[in-house]
């Protein structure tokens, strides 16, 4: 799964998600999430947080790949 931004694409990995949960369950700023994510800014990783589906940051890392195969019928 890929995020697009406004100059880029962020894929939506275990390494990603677990970073992005993180943020869910902390009290992680944007700024400490842009960081950790190799973003420019808190508004970029805003906008990574708006596009990214609620669904998807409940999902346990270790799942993320069968959970795309599944998606994808392999």
């Amino acid at each position: 799964m890929k995020i697009a931004l406004k100059d880029r694409e962020i894929e939506i990995n275990e390494e990603t998600l677990a970073v992005l949960r993180r943020y869910k369950r902390t009290e992680m700023t944007l700024e400490q999430l842009a960081a950790a994510l190799g973003l420019s800014s808190w508004e970029e990783a805003y906008e990574l947080v708006k596009k990214v589906p609620l669904w998807v940051l409940d999902v346990e890392p270790s799942m993320w790949k069968a959970i795309l195969k599944k998606a994808e019928g392999s």
